[in-house]
């Protein structure tokens, strides 16, 4: 009679053996935290170094605009500050006082904004229409306008100015109006298409099941969701017609020459007249200032669309 066996011990299971895994080295939270306050630091210094930058001639231009002619003649714009008594608004008050250059500023108002008003009306239509409607030719007209983007302008100031003179527009505000809304529509049309093509397709099926007609889908879809993109275009429109002199001096006469070509007329008839040209030079550049913070926001959200899915 046999005693009592033992029974053998188990084999391990087959298979890698279970490894610990070794605890991850990295730097301390708070080496962490202090590289990133020490990175946004640098940023913000970046930042502010550049706004400075840019600021700077503004701040210069406006002193400049306050300060008396003689001053002005003899020394910097940056010694206003050590006698800030001598800051008046003369200056303004002679600029107010020339009628030449209250026309000329009114002149501007009357080019830029009705030029900004149809360009971005008719491109907002064209661009819907590239985007989302079928008709024949489509693509061919669009491919048209997109080659018309590498026409120079200067191509067609001589054309454009023998045309004008034959219908008796030339040297009137109206004959700048249409060269600007001429040579602004093909990158209006352009930029605006390729904006509406990215609304989702379904979006658009689904107003038109509910009944929709292509107007309204176009004033109550299209461009609310169109408005950054819209606003972008406004904002460069506006700035580039206001800032325009090449256009205005070949179309408009004396009567309808907006601010930068009479602020050129008054630098060549009385040469460095800074009593005059300071405050009309701030003047001409604070719309355009005004008017680019008023839209800041929809011009931010117009250059992030598309970078964030």
């Amino acid at each position: 009679m046999s005693g009592p066996t033992t029974a053998a011990p188990s084999a391990p299971p087959a298979g890698p053996r279970p490894t610990t895994a070794a605890p991850r080295r990295g730097r301390p939270p708070r080496a962490r935290r202090a590289s990133r306050l020490l990175g946004r630091t640098a940023v913000q210094c970046v930042l502010v170094l550049t706004a400075l930058v840019w600021i700077t001639p503004l701040a210069g231009l406006f002193l400049s605009s306050l300060r008396p002619e003689g001053d002005n003649a003899s020394t910097g714009w940056w010694t206003a500050f050590s006698d800030p008594s001598r800051l008046s608004l003369e200056n303004y008050t002679a600029l107010f006082a020339d009628g030449g250059l209250v026309d000329a500023f009114w002149n501007t108002v009357l080019i830029s904004v009705p030029t900004t008003v149809l360009v971005v009306g008719f491109a907002a239509l064209a661009g819907y229409a590239f985007a989302w409607l079928d008709f024949p030719g489509r693509d061919a007209i669009f491919l048209v306008v997109v080659g018309l983007l590498v026409v120079p302008v200067q191509i067609g100031l001589l054309p454009v100015a023998k045309l004008f003179g034959a219908v008796g527009l030339f040297g009137t505000v109206t004959g700048v109006v249409l060269f600007h809304v001429a040579y602004g529509l093909p990158f209006a049309v352009f930029l605006l298409r390729n904006y509406f093509a990215e609304i989702p397709r379904e979006m658009l099926e689904a107003a038109r099941m509910d009944g929709g007609g292509e107007w309204r889908i176009f004033t109550r879809l299209v461009l609310p969701l169109g408005r950054p993109a819209l606003a972008s275009l406004a904002i460069f429109q506006f700035l580039w017609v206001w800032n325009d002199m090449l256009v205005a001096l070949l179309f408009a006469d004396s009567s309808a020459q907006p601010l930068t070509v009479a602020l050129q007329s008054q630098m060549r008839q009385f040469g460095s007249n800074i009593g005059v040209l300071a405050p009309g030079a701030f003047l001409s550049l604070v719309v355009p200032l005004v008017v680019f913070f008023a839209f800041q926001r929809h011009f931010v959200q117009g250059v992030m669309a598309g970078s964030v899915k």
